[in-house]
């Protein structure tokens, strides 16, 4: 909504009468906000302003301004919070996790895909089409932007995280945003202006020079400095983490996947008599029976060998290549099996402890371990498709870097939509065995490349 440049028609202070009814409204709107915080976040004395503005596509917005920064918005006389208020209430609404890639997309005014979605071990909140969800980065809990659910959490699962999971209204750094950029220094430990920006002079974070007579400007800040890279949101106090018990992080568990078969519409006329259609989800064992029934059921099981199954014109259609429809009349049952599965399309379903399974339609992609050559004949160790067994590269970089003394980098996967790829210094896929197959618990099979691990007695 706030993705382009919007027009202020007015902006005043709130009267008296305004403010008391915008309290109620808020207790209202969000009633997990207990009395002092409904006060806190609309004061009774502070400067508060009403800006009435025209977002780029016409709405007609208010937004309500605390201390020079937006703390809610109005829109069709619902109440939304901003991202500044959900920083100091990050438990105001259910929280949703992306990956920090999508966050440029959903700043240019792109809503939230569900593919985009991380799912946490402790499952994704529960839920309802219309509820309004913040939206936050793996690795940090403070929400960089709001949306409302575009279906039920049971429906995103449902579709296999298919779709559009949230349309995005209000994002960290959208046009909103730099109405709000003053820092309230007096009520931090500094007081005063020119005492945090000499702190922050000697640590090397910015630079402030004099440019014209009595007036400090920053005219460079390092963000990269670590002070900047490293801030987090804090942790909830203690009353808070025991309110929200059920959502804290838990420890990573790999998911079950187990193998399905999609029917293709090549296959439809065999799936039809058991009442199955184009794009049914099954498994091996259901497919098995379902071609055994059929076979029993139109008497096509050879009366003088029992292991053999005589091909009607729906199996030729669905089973043989065309060299194969005048030459083959019979089938062993394990090659009429076998050849059923190949024709049918791959899924699979991933499930997470505690969580509903989730279906997704092709082949399952494994955990790729690669190893490059750099400058200098450097090798370097690369490992991608972490987020489909639920694995953070961010997490795991960190892990590795500790582990094995080393550089690493977490970039985007190169061809592949909102994925990261890990990026190790050195031969390091012993360590990364250790990680996903001992402390991970992810079986061998999901995992390609472990055989590049360095030969014992030779250098990594």
């Amino acid at each position: 909504m706030f993705a382009k440049v919007f027009r202020v028609k007015s902006n005043a202070a709130i009267k008296g009468s305004d403010r008391r009814k915008l309290r109620a409204d808020v207790a209202a709107a969000f009633p997990t906000l207990g009395t002092d915080q409904v006060s806190e976040l609309v004061p009774g004395k502070e400067e508060l302003n009403i800006v009435k503005l025209y977002a780029h596509r016409g709405e007609a917005v208010t937004v309500y301004v605390s201390g020079g920064n937006p703390i809610l918005f109005e829109l069709e006389k619902n109440l939304y919070p901003t991202v500044y208020t959900l920083w100091s209430y990050p438990d105001l609404l259910p929280t949703f996790t992306t990956w920090p890639l999508v966050l440029e997309k959903l700043v240019g005014g792109a809503d939230l895909m569900l593919p985009g979605l991380v799912v946490p071990p402790a499952g994704l909140p529960q839920v309802q089409k219309g509820d309004l969800c913040a939206i936050a980065l793996v690795g940090n809990r403070a929400p960089v932007a709001i949306g409302v659910a575009a279906m039920s959490t049971a429906e995103m699962l449902t579709s296999g995280l298919k779709g559009r999971g949230f349309s995005v209204l209000h994002t960290y750094q959208d046009h909103l945003c730099p109405e709000g950029r003053q820092l309230d220094i007096k009520k931090s430990s500094y007081k005063k202006l020119s005492k945090f920006l000499q702190q922050m002079q000697q640590e090397q974070i910015i630079q402030v020079k004099e440019l014209s007579k009595g007036v400090e400007s920053i005219v460079a800040v390092d963000w990269k400095h670590p002070r900047i890279t490293s801030f987090v949101m804090p942790e909830p106090s203690p009353t808070s983490q025991t309110i929200q018990e059920g959502s804290r992080e838990q420890p990573y568990h790999p998911p079950d996947i187990k193998s399905l078969y999609c029917v293709p519409a090549s296959m439809t006329l065999l799936f039809q008599e058991s009442g199955h259609k184009k794009g049914s989800v099954l498994e091996g064992s259901e497919v098995r029976t379902i071609v055994i029934d059929y076979a029993k059921k139109n008497d096509l099981v050879d009366a003088d060998n029992k292991n053999l199954v005589k091909l009607d014109p729906i199996l030729c259609d669905c089973l043989l290549e065309k060299s194969e429809q005048h030459t083959v009349m019979k089938l062993p049952w394990d090659s009429l099996l076998t050849r059923c599965l190949e024709k049918l399309q791959p899924a699979y379903q991933v499930t997470f402890p505690g969580q509903e399974p989730i279906v997704k339609k092709g082949k399952i992609y494994p955990i790729d371990i690669t190893l490059a050559q750099r400058a200098s004949n450097k090798k370097v160790t690369m490992v991608r498709n972490l987020e489909t067994y639920g694995l953070d590269p961010c997490s795991v970089a960190a892990i590795l870097q500790q582990r094995c003394q080393a550089s690493t980098t977490v970039t985007p996967a190169p061809g592949a939509k909102d994925s990261l790829q890990v990026q190790i210094q050195g031969n390091q896929v012993h360590h990364l065995s250790w990680l996903l197959l001992e402390e991970y618990q992810i079986p061998r099979k999901y995992i390609q490349g472990l055989e590049k691990a360095p030969k014992p007695g030779k250098k990594k």
